[in-house]
């Protein structure tokens, strides 16, 4: 097993300020960035804070900024980099900074709890519910989400605005949102939710401009911008703007339908 030594620049201070701090790690064949983090913590820098779990991409723990491109510390290869490189690891920059490379993402969490729950339909137990393959496939791509943060950290409405967070979801929660009001079992409209409304009104669709930077940097290889937020413009226009839609709505209403 060869072995050789990689400088380091890593972002250490807490929320009253800080800067990045040098150093030169031993790496061995094979290793992650995660590794070289935890043999940092045995050898020189004990009190570094960093936040992780599983170590197998799994659970979202390790967000961080390497080299100013978010990713996960666990699944970022240090054979990526070139061995006379300088590896540079900053916190999540969307989120307060608590130490380290930890940041509160409470943000996120608060957010998820804006956003209504799955309806069940009227008359159905939950073992009876019946999909289409096509429907199942669909929204499963959005379930694997592992709830990273990455995608948040990296949309500019959140990263680059602050006065945004209050008013907009972010990707993850938008995504949500699409994955429920394209459930073909959704009952949200029959108990008097209005998931594109929502979207729209409620949680900042419209602040979205499809950059496709959540895309490209989500670890799951979700499309979320093709596959969730584009198609959910596209409902939220129809319900508002689509002349014939406008008038189908006003007349049922009429109706009482």
């Amino acid at each position: 097993m060869s072995t050789y030594d990689a400088r380091f620049r890593i972002w250490r201070g807490d929320a009253d300020g800080g800067g990045l701090t040098d150093y030169t790690v031993e790496v061995h064949d094979g290793e992650v960035v995660l590794d070289i983090v935890h043999r940092l913590q045995a050898t020189q820098a004990p009190d570094l804070a960093v936040r992780w779990n599983c170590k197998a991409g799994k659970c979202g723990s390790c967000s961080a900024e390497i080299n100013g491109r978010p990713r996960l510390l666990c699944m970022t290869r240090m054979s990526v980099f070139a061995r006379d490189e300088t590896v540079t690891i900053t916190p999540m920059r969307a989120f307060p900074v608590i130490r380290d490379l930890v940041t509160d993402v409470s943000f996120n969490y608060a957010k998820a709890r804006e956003i209504p729950a799955f309806v069940p339909p009227a008359g159905l137990a939950p073992g009876e519910y019946r999909m289409k393959q096509e429907d199942v496939d669909r929204s499963q791509e959005f379930r694997k989400c592992i709830e990273c943060f990455l995608c948040q950290n990296t949309c500019h409405v959140v990263r680059d605005h602050e006065e945004n967070k209050p008013v907009f979801a972010g990707p993850r929660f938008l995504m949500r949102i699409a994955e429920l009001d394209m459930h073909p079992l959704d009952a949200a409209e029959d108990s008097g939710l209005d998931r594109r409304r929502t979207a729209q009104d409620d949680h900042g669709l419209g602040y979205c401009n499809i950059t496709k930077c959540c895309t490209e940097v989500c670890p799951e290889d979700i499309a979320i911008t093709d596959n969730a937020l584009i198609p959910m413009k596209e409902r939220v226009v129809d319900r508002r703007y689509d002349p014939v839609v406008w008038l189908g709505n006003r007349i049922r209403r009429r109706n009482g339908a």
